[in-house]
């Protein structure tokens, strides 16, 4: 520590000499050898991806390449790659019928089924974003999210229509989704909608979520396919999954994590596994879901995953091979008792705000009682992560700090909030090229 202290010192003083009219608060007293391992090697995660598609051409690519896969699975009903586009083509041509237009957000109130799936794909297909309204929130929130989101269009099921329309805000063009797997079969509506001829690109939206407004409103932020694209493409790239693989969707669409549930497996022709509404609250239903429907790949908050592992009779799940924990800290004690109960299946810790298109960082958690801690990882691909000092400056190693990130995922603002979003969303300045950091 002294050694290190001592050329902190040289190297503060050698910086007071060569620029002395440089204020000590923007000097930096890291070693040149450090500075750049902090803020290079660190962050050397550059990686080619599709960068000139956005995420529904994702799917659409996987579903030309296996059209009679099975794509969905809910609660005995299932939808082949081919069936979910063409339904999917076919209320994106209803969408474009009403005029929207790229940016443009179209509302979605449905409880989780086939429609909530064909109806975000719809909404991408047709050049908006899609706007999550959950069922389960209160008519306060729902109107809110209305006013602010200022949504083009809505998308629901008959049961919430009379709700959702008595709403301030909620007299939009409507149109109820319930019914449209039974015309899986039907032919017509092949033809994908072409972006150039919408005029989307990946810089548009793809989706606006709202933060959980627990400290103050909550926050529409604005996430592009450019960013959504790039996690999809490295958790592929990381998780190597198949068209043999099942993956749980059970998160509320209303929080981030759904996105990758949605849209990792249908890029990778494996099989999106739906839960049945609330499901998600109930751990028992949740572990005859994995045993039953074969599930390889599922997340859980950690609370969620700590009752999860206290079920009594908690049946063994040959097929699970990976778990994905993220929006909350991992406590140790629980990667060890994960370990114990589970010693084949991968457990993975993931960090990220809603404002970075869900994770930024990653880390394959090992049963290793020495570490005492579990990391958050390392950045994903085309991310950068600095710890700064209240001056913007990079901390040394072992040294607190604020999470700054950079690159390609980070969202375009908050909805409607110039003055926060040029406060939380500022130029990156370690970066030759004009990126974003929050």
């Amino acid at each position: 520590m002294a050694g290190y202290l001592e050329t902190a010192l040289e190297h503060l003083t050698a910086a007071l000499a060569n620029r002395p009219a440089c204020p000590v608060s923007q000097l930096s007293i890291l070693p040149d050898t450090e500075r750049r391992l902090v803020l290079e090697g660190f962050n050397a995660t550059e990686a080619d991806y599709p960068a000139h598609l956005c995420v529904h051409q994702l799917f659409e690519r996987q579903a030309a390449q296996t059209p009679k896969a099975v794509a969905l699975v809910f609660e005995g009903h299932s939808l082949s790659y081919a069936e979910l586009n063409r339904l999917a083509n076919r209320l994106a041509n209803r969408l474009l019928a009403l005029g929207m237009r790229p940016d443009e957000r179209v509302g979605i109130c449905a409880e989780r089924s086939l429609e909530m799936v064909v109806g975000l794909l719809a909404i991408l297909k047709a050049g908006g974003a899609y706007l999550p309204l959950d069922p389960a929130y209160p008519d306060g929130r729902l109107a809110y999210l209305l006013e602010d989101g200022q949504p083009v269009a809505l998308l629901t099921q008959a049961a919430l229509r009379a709700r959702l329309q008595a709403l301030p805000g909620g007299g939009l063009p409507v149109i109820v989704m319930d019914g449209l797997p039974d015309a899986a079969g039907q032919g017509g509506d092949d033809v994908n909608p072409d972006p150039q001829a919408l005029g989307l690109t990946p810089e548009h939206l793809a989706y606006v979520i709202y933060t959980s407004g627990s400290t103050g409103q909550p926050k529409g932020v604005m996430n592009g396919h450019r960013g959504v694209v790039n996690r999809l493409c490295w958790a592929q790239q990381a998780y190597g999954l198949s068209p043999a693989d099942r993956v749980l969707q059970k998160t509320p669409f209303s929080f981030d994590v759904s996105v990758w549930e949605f849209f990792l497996p249908l890029l990778a022709g494996a099989q999106l596994v739906i839960a049945k509404p609330h499901g998600h609250q109930d751990p028992a239903y949740l572990a005859a879901l994995l045993v039953r429907e074969q599930v390889s790949m599922v997340h859980f908050v950690p609370s969620m995953l700590q009752v999860f592992l206290d079920q009594a009779d908690l049946p063994a799940c040959p097929a699970l091979r990976r778990v994905l924990c993220s929006g909350e800290a991992l406590p140790h004690a629980l990667q060890m008792r994960f370990h114990r109960q589970w010693p084949d299946v991968e457990l993975h810790n993931l960090y990220g705000p809603t404002e970075a298109a869900v994770d930024v960082t990653a880390w394959q958690c090992r049963p290793e009682p020495d570490l005492g801690i579990v990391p958050i990882g390392y950045p994903i691909a085309n991310t950068q992560i600095y710890i700064l000092d209240s001056h913007q400056q990079p901390v040394p190693l072992g040294v607190a700090g604020e999470i700054h990130i950079g690159g390609i995922q980070v969202a375009r603002g908050y909805l409607n909030r110039p003055a926060l979003t040029a406060e939380r969303f500022i130029t990156d300045p370690f970066r030759i090229e004009t990126i974003k950091i929050q």
